[in-house]
Formats: C-alpha cells, sequence, structure tokens
C-alpha cells in the first residue's frame, strides 16, 4: 500500500510549470531554447508599485496581517469592483490570498463535497481540473469549438448541469485560448445559469484589462445582477501589473462563501505577505497608465504571432480577443513524420518534437482538454517571438 494520499494520485503535476522547468535544464545545458510556455509578463513591475513596497519595508509593515488581507486592500479591492465592473462589495465580502491560484483552491477545499460537479468549459487552464479533484469534486468539462472562437454555446452549458452540480467555471479572457464573451454572448450564459438556482459561479477574470481592439470586458455578475448572490468573482494583480512573483490574487462573493474560505486559509499559509500586499493596494489605486501602453505591446506582439503561424504550413491560428495566448490548432500536420522520424499523432508529439528540433518549448493542447492545438505565450520581446515563428515554419515545412 502506497505511504501518499490516495486522492493525491488523482492529480497531475502542472504541465505548464513542468515545461518551464525542462526550458530552464535545456539552457543550462547551453541549448539555446525559446520559451512560450510560461503566462508571465516580461515586463518589470512599475516603479510607483515597487515604491510602495520599499516604502512599506522602510515603515516596519513586515509583520502578520489579518489571515485573508489587510483593511486598505480589501477597500482598494471593492473600489476596484466598483470603478471597473459596477459591482458593490464591502470588505467582509473580500478574500485575499497568496496567488489567484490559491483563491480558486480556498474556494473548491471550502465548498466540495464527493459527488459534487464542477462545470469547466474546454480548453481550461491546466489547474481548474486537478483542484477540482483534491477538494473531493467531480469535473464535467464542456468543449468550446473552434468554429465558435473556443467559447461554450448555451446550449452546451445547459446540457451539461446536473442536480449534482455545485459550480460553473468561467474564464474569459481564456487562458489558454485568448477568447473573450462579449456582454451578449455572456447573457446567453447567465441565463441559462438563472434556470438553475443550484448552480453557483465562480469566474476567473484574471485576464480582464489585457483586451484589444474592440472588446469590451463583461464580468457574470455584472450582466445579470440576479446572479449576485451565487457568484465568486476572482482576479488578482499579477497578469494587469506585472506582479506575477508578487503573489497577491483576490476573490469577492458572499460573505458564508468567503468566511469558509478564509477558515481554509487560517489552517494552511495565513496571510499573503504583508509587503505584497502594500505593493497591491498601490497598483489598484494608484496611476493605471501602465495597463494601456502594455495592451499596446500586448496587441501588437498578437498580431505578430498570429500572422507568424498562420504562415505555417498544417497550422491555423484564430486571432484571440484578449490575455497573451495564441491557441493553433495542428490538425494539418497530424500524421507527418519529423526530420528527426517523430509521427506527428497527437500535439504532445508536436510539442515534443518542436523542442527537440527546434528549440522552441510550447505546451501541448492535451494539456489544456482541447487537441490537436497547443499554446504559445507571447509575453516576451518581439524578437524572441519573430524567431519563434520562423524556427516553427522551418519545422512544419520539414514534415513530411
Amino acid at each position: 500500500m502506497s505511504f501518499l494520499s490516495q486522492s493525491l494520485s488523482r492529480v497531475k503535476p502542472s504541465p505548464t510549470v513542468a515545461m518551464t522547468g525542462k526550458v530552464a535544464e535545456l539552457r543550462a545545458q547551453g541549448r539555446d531554447i525559446i520559451g512560450l510556455s510560461a503566462g508571465e509578463p516580461d515586463f518589470d513591475t512599475p516603479q510607483n508599485i515597487k515604491d510602495a513596497a520599499i516604502d512599506a519595508i522602510q515603515q516596519g509593515k513586515t509583520k502578520y496581517t489579518a489571515v485573508d488581507g489587510i483593511a486598505e486592500l480589501k477597500q482598494a479591492i471593492c473600489a476596484k469592483f466598483k470603478r471597473d465592473n459596477d459591482l458593490n462589495y464591502t470588505p467582509a465580502q473580500v478574500s485575499v490570498s497568496t496567488g489567484g491560484k490559491q483563491v480558486l483552491f480556498n474556494a473548491f477545499l471550502a465548498t466540495l463535497n464527493p459527488g459534487d460537479e464542477v462545470i469547466i468549459p474546454t480548453p481550461y487552464w491546466v489547474s481548474y481540473p486537478d483542484m477540482v479533484l483534491i477538494g473531493g469534486g467531480t469535473p464535467v468539462f464542456v468543449q468550446g469549438e473552434a468554429e465558435r472562437g473556443y467559447k461554450i454555446s448555451p446550449e452546451a452549458l445547459e446540457a451539461a448541469i446536473t442536480e449534482n452540480t455545485k459550480w460553473f467555471l468561467f474564464n474569459s479572457p481564456s487562458n489558454p485560448s485568448g477568447a473573450g464573451y462579449t456582454a451578449q454572448e455572456l447573457k446567453a450564459i447567465t441565463d441559462v445559469l438563472m434556470r438553475h438556482p443550484h448552480v453557483w459561479v465562480m469566474t476567473d477574470d484574471m485576464y480582464e484589462h489585457l483586451v484589444f481592439d474592440d472588446f469590451k470586458f463583461a464580468t457574470p455578475a455584472q450582466v445579470e445582477p440576479r446572479l449576485y448572490d451565487r457568484t465568486l468573482t476572482v482576479n488578482g494583480v499579477s497578469k494587469a501589473y506585472a506582479m506575477t512573483g508578487w503573489r497577491i490574487g483576490y476573490a469577492a462573493g458572499p460573505v458564508e462563501v468567503i468566511a469558509a474560505m478564509r477558515k481554509v486559509q487560517s489552517q494552511s499559509t495565513s496571510n499573503p505577505s504583508s509587503v505584497s500586499q502594500w505593493a497591491a493596494v498601490e497598483a489598484l489605486n494608484g496611476p493605471q497608465d501602465y495597463i494601456r501602453d502594455s495592451v499596446d505591446v500586448f496587441k501588437r506582439r498578437r498580431n505578430l504571432v498570429v500572422d507568424g503561424l498562420n504562415e505555417c504550413p498544417g497550422i491555423t491560428c484564430a486571432t484571440p480577443d484578449g490575455a497573451f495566448y495564441v491557441y493553433p490548432s495542428i490538425a494539418g500536420c497530424i500524421g507527418k513524420t519529423s526530420p528527426a522520424g517523430t509521427v506527428i499523432t497527437d500535439d504532445a508529439a508536436f510539442a515534443s518534437a518542436l523542442l527537440d528540433e527546434a528549440d522552441v518549448a510550447v505546451v501541448w493542447g492535451a494539456a489544456f482538454g482541447l487537441s490537436p492545438n497547443f499554446r504559445i505565450s507571447y509575453a516576451t520581446s518581439d524578437e524572441a517571438l519573430t524567431e519563434a515563428c520562423a524556427r516553427i515554419k522551418r519545422f512544419c515545412e520539414s514534415l513530411s
């Protein structure tokens, strides 16, 4: 009998984290690897945010804080929700954790029982199903069709709901596809949810501010106010403010759920970093010009990558609405053979051969629940992206 937990046997290590580690290992061996697997802005954290953290250190704000966030940060989060989403929350309805991942983890651990189902649209962020499994629930997948821009239909959502459904987990703009739901599309989804009052909504809005062209972000409780009392709206500072390493995520929702999440956190990590919390106060309350500037850069990179990938034989790449990912299909490469003799049987084989033979690291589509695709993060330099697209094109041209 294994000494390890049985529940852990249901869980896979994060493929994106594993690929990032593999890239570091190969670079240490002297390989010129272009890593496009990590979902992390390559910009530095804005100076005013760094200054706020330095000030906090100098003022001795380095002690334990309240378990789920200082009062000043909770007030800033409430102000953000009102300003950006027209949602009214009190500090008692807010939880702050060590990154958005912990927010989601706490929520599932606090609410799921054996037999509870969580509906997850595909393609999904790699950690969603495993967090549900650790919480004791069962993930139920609803496929976002390529023809619909990788977005699910209201009819498919309705068909997936059962008496055991506890949560609908929603992410827009999406990691990995970058697909965003318009307010009109979202209203059709919330209309379904209104017909099933036992289903709660968990939204992952981490890429809210990273949207392009004419796309306008909306979140479920904003589109359908009657869902307010059964919605947990999750966000964070990692992506919009280039603060991935600061590890601050947050959520707002019903007091009962927030209190349960606080209890979980009190017995695990306790409070997030005090210094990071003060930095997040400045991020939310301070000047927001940085976001507009970074969106302009990401849009340029998006266009560069979409154009470059669509020149590759066997690859088709849709233009995403937001985030900093593309999710191209490799349907035209399946069944072909690489110069080293690798048969491209699926997207995992494609990603492996691309790394081994072209020195480009991407994440295969099966990790996100929808194949045959792969994910590229274009949160890196124009030069690296241009060279990566050239390598991918040469690799695809070499397939026979």
